[in-house]
């Protein structure tokens, strides 16, 4: 079990603002989980078709990192609520200047509002970090742009914050003895100030990947994902006895701490960006599909559930997952570029396990992904696989037999993508489910056709695992694994066909 303890000496103050959080942290209701959206690609998708993409997935809110007037006309009238950003090299601007912050809010917020939903202006990212030579004017820049905002009398429906990095938060563990590195006191004191007085969030930005990969093996990797944990694996606040199952929480915790120590205790904490590489060099071994899969899915069904953190259970902490997409044209080792949920067509890069935690981005795993036959993939492989799923995987290829809605294009590639999605659906789109020795692919792309309607569409696999029959992988040698063809001495749909012809000519003679 790991704990942390603090000196009896600070005690008393320590329990004081345990007291002061846990009074002024009130439940909300409102937890949403939100996705930053990047656009360092080589092929970044037109407006139209990154809005396109949200509305599929069910996404109500997102962050981006400038105020595109391209993306800002796409989401008008979206139903989707917008943070726009002013970039870091537009701060000391605007951080100098009321006329300079009065005309970004104008072209920026009040030509698109209320068409756009813009529900918060994000001044900056991470400045104490990344141009701390702008600090000194950051709460100008605040302050300039929110009264831009109330010059507007916008000033009640749009908040106004800077996303901070977590290294901020110096001692984070126990999160009970968190402090804000003491230098930048002059900037977070009134920076606090301006927050708590305009009812904005306090921005954290939490990766425990980050934190994981730099504590030479402290942290344990399922207590970075998020796993659940056995009560003898939590980390203990010796200081409040409070046990946490999972750096954000820990995180989170410390930040509040933090602003407790600064005498500020009714700030709540949103956290703008979070989220695990899909893909790394050779010194990132934990930067893997499975996992990011890991993370993200459990990171969602967390802020979805409303659970909060073990210092402020039921308060809501609304995140945005970074990010939306894969970006390729971003510098530094492999990771950075594979932050993404999707590539840039649309496609998922991985399969998020989130059924029953919601709507959003659930449409991976519930509604809206097919398996399909692989293009250019071999045809007796793909017979192979085929008479495996019509007959060991028990799945019914009745609506591809001659005459039925889905025997046409009489083909293997089209009769193996029906049983291949009919299979994959059975299965309840359990890992694994949509491999079939390397020729089956998930695709968001309904593949239905005229009255030939796929199991993903029609509701009729319900996500029951059936017989609980494994599909076959690459590396299947078991007797699961799809037969060559012949192995039955016909294909297995050519004896359904003569079975067919069989039970239509006794119902002649009967």
């Amino acid at each position: 079990m790991m704990s942390w303890k603090l000196s009896e000496s600070s005690m008393a103050v320590l329990l004081l603002l345990f007291l002061a959080v846990a009074v002024t942290a009130a439940p909300d209701e409102d937890a949403y989980i939100g996705v930053n959206i990047g656009t360092e690609l080589s092929d970044m998708p037109h407006p139209t078709q990154v809005v396109a993409l949200l509305k599929a997935q069910q996404i109500r809110h997102v962050r981006l990192y400038n105020a595109d007037r391209g993306m800002l006309i796409a989401l008008a009238n979206s139903g989707i609520q917008v943070m726009v950003s002013v970039p870091n090299d537009q701060l000391l601007g605007i951080g100098q200047s009321n006329s300079t912050a009065a005309n970004w809010v104008s072209k920026n917020v009040v030509a698109h509002y209320p068409a756009t939903n813009i529900t918060a202006i994000c001044v900056g990212s991470e400045v104490f970090s990344t141009i701390p030579n702008a600090a000194a004017v950051l709460v100008n820049a605040l302050k300039y742009i929110h009264s831009a905002l109330v010059a507007s009398n916008l000033d009640k429906q749009i908040k106004v914050s800077t996303p901070v990095a977590s290294a901020i938060i110096l001692d984070s563990f126990p999160p009970s003895q968190a402090f804000f590195n003491r230098s930048w006191n002059p900037v977070l004191v009134p920076m606090l100030n301006f927050l708590q007085s305009t009812g904005s969030p306090f921005m954290l930005n939490v990766y425990p990947y980050y934190d994981y990969m730099q504590s030479n093996g402290v942290i344990p990797l399922d207590y970075a994902l998020m796993q659940p944990l056995a009560p003898n694996k939590e980390a203990v606040d010796a200081n409040t006895l409070v046990h946490y199952s999972n750096v954000f929480d820990a995180m989170v915790d410390a930040a509040y701490f933090a602003m407790a120590f600064l005498n500020f205790t009714n700030i709540p904490v949103m956290v703008t960006e979070s989220g695990w590489p899909s893909k790394g060099d050779s010194n990132e071994p934990d930067a893997t599909l499975e996992n990011a899969n890991t993370y993200n899915s459990n990171l969602i069904r967390h802020i979805l559930n409303k659970t909060g953190t073990p210092k402020h259970p039921g308060v809501a902490v609304s995140t945005y997952i970074y990010e939306l997409y894969n970006e390729d044209l971003k510098p530094g080792p492999v990771s950075e570029k594979n932050w993404g949920l999707f590539n840039a067509n649309g496609e998922p890069v991985y399969i998020l396990h989130l059924t029953g935690s919601g709507s959003v981005l659930a449409n991976d795993t519930t509604n809206q992904t097919y398996c399909t036959a692989k293009e250019g993939a071999d045809p007796k492989m793909l017979q192979a696989a085929l008479d495996w799923a019509c007959g060991p995987g028990k799945v019914d290829c009745s609506a591809i037999l001659q005459g039925e809605p889905c025997y046409e294009p009489d083909n293997v590639i089209a009769h193996a993508t029906y049983a291949f999605d009919s299979y994959y659906h059975q299965m309840g789109k359990a890992p694994n489910t949509c491999d079939f020795n390397g020729v089956a692919t998930i695709t968001t792309t309904n593949p239905s056709h005229g009255t030939c309607v796929f199991p993903g569409s029609s509701g009729r696999m319900n996500g029951t695992l059936a017989n609980n029959v494994t599909a076959p992988s690459m590396s299947s040698t078991s007797s699961g694994s799809p037969p060559a063809r012949g192995y039955y001495g016909m294909s297995f749909m050519g004896f359904l066909v003569c079975l067919r012809v069989i039970l239509g000519s006794l119902e002649l003679l009967l």
